[in-house]
C-alpha cells in the first residue's frame, strides 16, 4: 500500500512539475492575444487618419495609427488591451476624433502589422518611443493625454513615471500581472515564474499628473477592487467613476462621455 502511494505521489509530482514547465515555457501565450492582421486606418472607414510606422533601436517595425488633434485640443496617447487589433478601436478613435481630440494608437509587438513579439521590457520601450514620436510631430507633452486599457493600463503607468504629460486615464485597470494571475492560477508558483509583471500598484506612486479610472463594477477580467486599489494608492489630483453592471472595457455611449467629460475638466481647469 504503501509503495501504491510513492507512486501515485510520484507520478501527481511529475504531472505537476510538467504543467509548472509548460506553463512557465508558454506564459505569454496566456498573457498576449495578438491580431497581427494589418489594416490601413482607410479601409476601417477612417479616412483622416494615418499611419506611421515607428522603428525600434533592436530592427523592430511598430504599427501606428495617428489622427490629428484640432487646434486648441489634446491628444489621447492610447494603449490597448491584451487582445485584437487597432481596427476593434476604430469607432473609439472616431468618438474623440469627432470630438476634436488627437488620438495616436501603437499597436504592441505582433498586433496589426507590428514586427516582433510582445514583452513587458518591449512594450514600454516602445510606447516611450510612441511618446516620443508624438512630440516629434510637434504635439506638446502638455497636450498628452495617456489613455491605458486593461493591459495597457500598465503600460501607461510605467510612461508617465518617467514623461511628461497632462494626464493620464486608466480603464479597467489592475495592481499587476503578478496579482491578477495568481487569483487565476492559485495552484501555480507565480512569484518564481512570471517574466512580465506590469507591477502597477508599485509604480502609481511615482505619477503625479491628473489621473482618471473607469472601472465597471461587474468586471469579470479585472475585479473592480483592484481599480480600487490602484485609487486609493494614487496622488491627486485624481478621480474615479465605475459603471453599475459594467463589465471589462465598455466603449459605449455613457462611459465614453464620462470619460470625455474629464478630459474636458481637465482642459478647463488650464485656463
Amino acid at each position: 500500500m504503501l509503495l501504491i502511494t510513492k507512486v501515485v505521489i510520484g507520478i501527481a509530482a511529475a504531472i505537476y512539475a510538467a504543467a509548472v514547465g509548460v506553463m512557465y515555457i508558454a506564459q505569454r501565450h496566456f498573457i498576449y492575444f495578438p491580431d497581427p492582421a494589418r489594416t490601413l486606418p482607410a479601409a476601417a472607414n477612417l479616412p483622416d487618419v494615418s499611419e506611421r510606422i515607428l522603428s525600434t533601436p533592436d530592427g523592430e517595425r511598430i504599427v501606428a495609427w495617428y489622427g490629428n488633434a484640432k487646434p486648441g485640443q489634446p491628444t489621447i496617447l492610447y494603449f490597448h488591451g491584451n487582445g485584437g487589433a487597432l481596427e476593434l478601436r476604430r469607432e473609439t478613435i472616431r468618438r474623440y476624433l469627432d470630438r476634436g481630440r488627437g488620438v495616436f494608437m501603437m499597436a504592441y509587438r505582433g498586433y496589426s502589422g507590428s514586427t516582433g513579439s510582445p514583452s513587458e521590457a518591449a512594450n514600454i520601450a516602445d510606447a516611450k518611443l510612441a511618446y516620443d514620436s508624438l512630440v516629434g510631430e510637434g504635439v506638446s507633452p502638455d497636450d498628452i493625454i495617456l489613455y491605458g486599457e486593461s493591459l495597457g493600463s500598465g503600460v501607461a503607468i510605467q510612461v508617465a513615471r518617467e514623461k511628461k504629460v497632462a494626464g493620464v486615464i486608466l480603464d479597467s485597470p489592475y495592481t499587476s500581472i503578478l496579482e491578477l494571475a495568481s487569483m487565476y492560477y492559485p495552484w501555480l508558483p507565480i512569484g518564481w515564474l512570471l517574466k512580465d509583471r506590469y507591477d502597477s500598484i508599485g509604480h502609481i506612486g511615482d505619477v503625479h499628473a491628473p489621473l482618471f479610472i473607469l472601472h465597471g463594477e461587474a468586471d469579470d477580467v479585472v475585479p473592480v477592487r483592484m481599480g480600487k486599489r490602484l485609487f486609493a494608492a494614487a496622488n491627486e489630483p485624481k478621480e474615479m467613476s465605475t459603471i453599475p453592471d459594467g463589465g471589462h472595457v465598455i466603449h459605449d455611449g455613457p462611459s465614453f462621455d464620462i470619460v470625455d467629460g474629464w478630459i474636458s475638466r481637465l482642459r478647463a481647469a488650464r485656463s
